[in-house]
């Protein structure tokens, strides 16, 4: 199955079309490290992490994978063995926090964007993650939690996503 970004506002997963939020500012073929946008191209999808404390275990037939306090999402590109990829946090590394005090990514699925031959600084952390007011984010892509819990009955781990 292939997902599709039909709009900025709009993700089509098999029959449904649920209104979604991108990068602030709006999608490009030249992704860069904090640009705020959101990376065109077709790219298949990682596991879901879930908060174990705040969600039922979802059901999917994705890897399932629980968020715990020490976990990150390496950004720093800086550190080439590292970037774009989850890392238990510690002080000498940039990252993005994954367990949060807010509830953005009580689920989320990252996308394999840069992930096999990593260019660091092209961009990391561009993640399906969660919304509740359609704010727009700094490149990933977020739904409401109910439309989420529906797409994730809808994919599996051969599941891609075409962003244009």
């Amino acid at each position: 199955m292939i997902i599709s970004l039909k709009n900025k506002q709009t993700l089509q997963v098999g029959e449904f079309d649920f209104k979604c939020c991108i990068g602030k500012k709006g999608l490009t073929s030249k992704k860069i490290e904090g640009d705020n946008k959101t990376p065109t191209g077709t790219y298949s999808l990682e596991h879901l992490y879930y908060r174990k404390d705040r969600i039922e275990i979802p059901q999917t037939n994705l890897k399932r994978i629980k968020i715990k306090p020490e976990m990150g999402w390496c950004d720093d590109p800086s550190n080439k063995t590292k970037y774009n990829r989850l890392i238990n946090i510690n002080n000498d590394v940039h990252h993005e926090k994954i367990y949060r005090k807010d509830y953005k990514y009580d689920l989320f699925i990252p996308i394999k964007y840069n992930f096999g031959k990593k260019i660091p600084g092209r961009g990391s952390c561009i993640f399906i993650h969660l919304t509740k007011d359609y704010k727009a984010t700094a490149g990933c892509i977020a739904l409401k939690q109910k439309d989420f819990l529906i797409m994730l009955k809808l994919i599996n781990k051969s599941t891609q996503i075409k962003i244009y």
